[in-house]
């Protein structure tokens, strides 16, 4: 079994969700992957997230989770701590992931509430103490409404805290606010308890707020450019670190390249993300996973412009 890098508490900096690479018949590309995480690692990120959103964790059979698992812990060999989704409706499915998760190597959980059953903030509380208890690695709670359909409440993220159950957040509400006033009350609770905040465009704002890093889907794309942001943040250069930010919000709009009218918004940016990777040379092949759609090649043609005035190509 590989050994587990020692996750700093709080975690800090850019930790990029990883996309997951396939080849055209739907399995994980391993040679892509091990290249990806390669491609990070020599960026400077501080961390890697595999099997979230970002990553297509909903579109994967378990064998290929394990795969996704095996392969980054292996490429990464210990140089940076790897955060494992284990997401999926229920506590004994989500056990079953993390125990996985665990026995590859992996440095930490990441899970979200459970979903399709309307929870109740003391089942949602159980879900996560029983996860704690089961797998011994600090457990990050994933905060994904529009995915999960219910908003974890800060009392509970808080209480949770408190008793050692969670060892951070990852954020990606979208509710600024809230995540602000979380970060007011948390630092009476557990100052290392780590905030990541998933809102890639106002990172300069979580992190001035007091959250400790990031984790950019777009970071697979401009790992470098996250690096940049949060090295600006941490020293207090505010206006270069907002210039950054302004520069990755307009490289983002390469997620809306994709027809509202013909696919959905994971087909868009999902595939806008492998698109932009394709054309870097990162990975082999932009697939996205079944029933995601392909981006025609007019939405291509934009990928890479934006890739050109981000500066990439």
């Amino acid at each position: 079994m590989p050994l587990a890098t020692s996750l700093p508490a709080p975690l800090t900096g850019v930790v990029p969700p990883l996309c997951t690479p396939l080849t055209d018949t739907g399995q994980v590309d391993v040679r892509s992957l091990a290249a990806l995480t390669e491609h990070l690692v020599s960026a400077g990120v501080d961390g890697l997230f595999v099997l979230g959103s970002t990553g297509e964790a909903a579109y994967l059979s378990d064998d290929q989770r394990r795969t996704v698992i095996e392969t980054v812990v292996g490429t990464a060999g210990g140089r940076l701590p790897v955060l494992a989704g284990a997401i999926d409706m229920a506590t004994a499915r989500v056990l079953d992931h993390a125990r996985t998760a665990c026995g590859l190597g992996a440095d930490a959980i990441v899970a979200t509430a459970p979903f399709y059953t309307r929870t109740h903030p003391a089942e949602i509380s159980d879900h996560y103490t029983r996860l704690r208890n089961a797998v011994d690695l600090p457990l990050f709670a994933y905060d994904i409404p529009p995915a999960v359909h219910t908003k974890l409440p800060s009392d509970t993220v808080l209480a949770l805290a408190g008793e050692g159950v969670l060892a951070g957040l990852k954020d990606s509400s979208g509710d600024d606010g809230a995540l602000r006033r979380l970060l007011v009350r948390l630092r009476a609770v557990d100052p290392a308890f780590s905030v990541l905040t998933g809102s890639e465009l106002s990172v300069d704002g979580a992190l001035l707020a007091g959250a400790h890093g990031v984790v950019p889907g777009l970071g697979n794309v401009d790992p470098a450019g996250y690096v940049r942001l949060y090295a600006h943040a941490r020293e207090g250069r505010w206006r270069a670190a907002a210039a950054e930010q302004d520069r990755l919000a307009a490289l983002f709009s390469l997620t809306d390249v994709g027809d509202e009218n013909e696919m959905g918004r994971s087909s868009s940016a999902l595939g806008a993300f492998k698109a932009a990777l394709h054309m870097l040379g990162v990975i082999a092949a932009p697939a996205t996973a079944a029933p995601q759609l392909p981006l025609d090649d007019a939405a291509n043609r934009t990928v890479r412009r934006l890739l050109e005035e981000a500066g990439l190509l």
